[in-house]
């Protein structure tokens, strides 16, 4: 009996690894050649990255992934960012490579043996400022678009001059990075070389908050006057508005965008519910902390809000007008996730639309196997994402 259960248990033990992604452990790389161009992050340190090298049929595609992390929009919250490990000074120095980055097949079948980058976050305007002068007082740089271009140089240089498949890619602040970027970075790249953009949990939506106000316009406009942005904008929405700033926002910057680009996002994106729709100083009774935190346990007046903020995601990503090069998987999770993550990427848990995870989603569209424009019905579904 010993015997059998010992059988049973080893055969469960390996049905177990063989359904879970293996992580990858990747060390980090300072980029010190970067502090000569002034490419630095907020401290004045060198930039930093992980990368890992691809190999057989991926070694000339690259998949190059910017780090979120939220924006700071006042000098003294970029002091107090440069002390925390969005500097990279204080960064771990090793990064799990899971989801997007993974190097297992069975989870990762279309991009497991790219080279794949992992560029950290420590300039806080989503890598698109640039301001020349420096303040003695707080020795704060303002250089997140030398950052990203100064990388971009080095990685050439290790051969994705010759990249015949590239993606840039990124999450949150990093995914809205990816928008700003992406024209610019095909324009890196060989003319003969597919190239596309995915963003994820990076569109941003201009809402006012329940109080009325344009609470996230507004600090958007500071994040973009602080750190010089304006002028790194996409010139294609810049030369077209009034306001420039709004060019910060995905829903008016994306339909501009020539790059195929693929969105990834929950209608109900838990940091835009939280920051945007509901910040703390829009409830002075506080009567949303529960609810910001857990949809499940909202009241029907809240879950209308809700409701009303997921029709108001969905009019910004019908604004950008139809295209068969962009692709989208809108889920009803209440979450702010990243495609990093293995359970959100493609596993047994992962949300699937028209019977696909985002992994195969986003494989069809970037090899051009099939198109993908998928929404999920509204809130109770996702009521159990993981």
């Amino acid at each position: 009996m010993e015997k059998v259960m010992a059988t049973v248990f080893f055969s469960l033990l390996c049905l177990w690894t063989t359904t879970e992604a293996k992580d990858l452990y990747v060390n980090i790389t300072y980029l010190e050649t970067a502090i000569t161009k002034g490419a630095v992050c907020l401290d004045g340190s060198a930039p930093a990255f992980h990368f890992h090298p691809g190999t057989g049929s991926g070694i000339n595609s690259w998949l190059i992934h910017l780090q979120g992390g939220g924006w700071c929009e006042t000098t003294s919250d970029c002091l107090a960012r440069a002390t925390t490990d969005l500097s990279s000074k204080n960064m771990s120095k090793i990064a799990y490579f899971t989801g997007v980055l993974s190097s297992d097949p069975q989870f990762n079948p279309d991009f497991y043996n790219w080279n794949r980058v992992k560029i950290r976050y420590c300039d806080g305007s989503s890598y698109i400022g640039d301001i020349e002068e420096v303040d003695p007082d707080t020795n704060l740089h303002f250089r997140g678009a030398r950052i990203f271009e100064a990388i971009m140089e080095y990685f050439l240089g290790q051969g994705m001059i010759y990249a015949q498949n590239a993606i840039l890619s990124g999450t949150s602040a990093g995914g809205l990075g990816a928008i700003l970027h992406c024209d610019k970075f095909r324009l890196f790249l060989p003319l003969i070389a597919r190239v596309k953009c995915i963003s994820d949990a990076g569109f941003f939506v201009n809402v006012e908050a329940i109080s009325g106000e344009p609470l996230i316009e507004e600090k958007y406009k500071r994040v973009v006057a602080l750190h010089g942005s304006a002028k790194n904008l996409p010139l294609s929405c810049t030369a077209l508005s009034s306001d420039p700033n709004l060019c910060f926002f995905p829903q008016y910057v994306a339909r501009h965008i020539c790059t195929p680009l693929f969105i990834v996002n929950s209608a109900y994106d838990s940091w835009q519910i939280n920051n945007s729709l509901v910040p703390q100083v829009a409830d002075p009774n506080n009567e949303w902390p529960y609810c910001k935190h857990d949809i499940n346990i909202c009241s029907p007046s809240q879950i209308q809000t809700l409701q009303d903020f997921r029709l108001k995601f969905l009019e910004a990503l019908n604004e950008l007008g139809p295209s068969i090069s962009r692709g989208y998987f809108i889920s009803s999770c209440h979450f702010h996730n990243g495609i990093e993550i293995q359970n959100y990427w493609s596993s047994r848990n992962s949300p699937t639309l028209a019977n696909k995870t985002i992994a195969e989603a986003i494989g069809d569209w970037f090899f051009d196997r099939s198109e993908f424009q998928g929404v999920y019905c509204p809130y109770p579904c996702g009521k159990f994402c993981q």
